[in-house]
């Protein structure tokens, strides 16, 4: 089965057009950045803890079109929400727990856009974040221009927002990238990781790891992406023959699947995420103080796995789940390594299988209708394994399944959801309840025409 790629031209040619007409200048002058959605096959919830995390982009995401602004202004609209969104880089951005305003203004200077233009605070977060470490953007290669704003619209792929997918860390990455693109600033992508961790963590007061934006800027095509959290060290690990194996003498290959839920819900509003790495740092804590090590940092990966057996037994019953899922998840990261560098992707969907049970039994994440697409998902044909993706509680699940076997998996999903929740799968389109995907590159900038 063919794949479209991605972006297509169309695609691309659309978003130039619009900032052409935006900036008053020539298409040619506009640069695009594309900046892929993630999946988490084996790695779920221990990045915050310094935990072994997997990931690989997809070849869909985010798209950014723009042109340097000729001046410290911004200038944002989006393809999906309503208003415009502008504000100045030489503005000073305060973090969310300063309690000091950071203002989104629609382009009428109206109230009635300021809910839509909320998808503008991952671009006055990028802004806060470049400005925190040594104002980056005042450091322009002319010393005697000013930093530079951008004209630009974002525009993510269609069906997919608030789906699990980190298209937070993608919508981030993409401003990065912009900002530092406009000004001729040039950022590894190792510092652009910890950027898009001020933005998540600082300026909007989110106490997540660092795989996402790590998998959008690290990932490519057909390569597994291993990131150790603890030490920031990673590899791409490829199957044989860029995911197609001959094994036992048969042809092997897969595809991704994404089952969409119908619900949605943004992360940063659910207090539940912030309490769970909460609750994993008071489990290390317990273990870290009866082994003698009191003056180590609170968090599961300065816990050794034999301190952890050893007395995991003091731990009240609700930490040691978190405590289990952490270790166990770890381990499921490793074994699944071996497992995809040799092409055994039924083994491997086997561990991302227990990754989502684990996720619901000892993390405790996950909701009604998450976990019944979950389930329907373990039981449609060449499946491999399957897992939220996310936390659960909104979004999708993703599975790895036969790449031969995947429109009648995706059939199959539809099908049996629809009869579970006919009314949240009545909030999907059919092109997007169940998306069949590829792996593709991380994030970058496709230059001017």
């Amino acid at each position: 089965m063919g794949q479209i790629p991605w972006p297509s031209e169309t695609e691309l040619s659309d978003l130039r057009n619009m900032v052409a007409g935006m900036a008053e200048t020539s298409v040619k002058d506009v640069r695009v950045v594309v900046s892929p959605y993630r999946i988490c096959p084996l790695g779920a919830h221990i990045d915050h803890q310094g935990g072994a995390v997997s990931a690989m982009t997809i070849n869909m995401g985010i798209l950014l079109a723009f042109v340097p602004s000729g001046s410290p202004e911004v200038v944002l609209r989006s393809a999906q929400f309503k208003g415009e969104v502008t504000f100045r880089v030489d503005d000073t951005q305060y973090p969310k727990a300063s309690g000091k305003a950071n203002t989104i203004v629609s382009g009428n200077g109206s109230s009635e856009f300021k809910e839509e233009c909320c998808w503008g605070r991952y671009a006055k977060g990028a802004l806060y974040a470049l400005q925190s470490k040594g104002d980056l953007l005042s450091q322009v290669t002319d010393t005697s221009l000013e930093s530079l704003g951008i004209t630009g619209v974002i525009s993510g792929s269609t069906g997919l927002d608030s789906s699990g997918l980190s298209s937070s860390a993608a919508a981030g990455v993409a401003y990065l990238l912009a900002l530092e693109s406009a000004n001729n600033i040039s950022v590894s992508p190792a510092e652009n990781i910890e950027f898009d961790r001020l933005i998540e963590n600082e300026y909007l007061g989110l106490n997540n790891g660092i795989l996402d934006q790590s998998a959008i800027l690290l990932s490519r095509k057909g390569c597994l992406t291993f990131m150790d959290c603890k030490t920031k060290e990673h590899k791409l690990i490829n199957p044989p023959n860029l995911g197609q194996n001959h094994i036992n003498g048969s042809h092997k290959s897969y595809k991704i699947l994404l089952a969409c839920s119908g619900l949605k819900l943004a992360l940063t509003s659910d207090s539940g995420y912030n309490r769970r790495v909460s609750e994993c740092r008071e489990a290390a804590r317990v273990l870290l103080d009866v082994s003698g090590k009191p003056e180590v940092d609170a968090v599961l990966s300065n816990v050794e796995h034999e301190v952890y057996e050893a007395h995991k037994e003091k731990l009240e019953p609700l930490l040691a789940r978190r405590a289990e899922h952490y270790f166990s998840e770890n381990m499921r990261v490793m074994k699944g390594l071996d497992a995809w560098a040799s092409g055994r992707f039924d083994e491997f969907g086997k561990l991302i299988t227990a990754s989502g049970q684990s996720s619901i039994q000892n993390y405790e994440c996950g909701c009604k209708p998450l976990i019944e697409l979950y389930e329907v998902l373990l039981r449609a044909p060449g499946v491999y394994g399957a897992r939220f993706s996310g936390a659960g509680f909104r979004g999708c699940c993703i599975a790895l399944v036969d790449a031969d076997l995947a429109s009648e998996a995706a059939s199959f999903v539809k099908e049996e959801y629809s009869k579970l929740e006919p009314e949240l799968i009545g909030k999907i389109t059919q092109q997007a309840a169940v998306l069949i995907c590829e792996s593709g590159d991380g994030a970058r900038v496709i230059s001017a025409m």
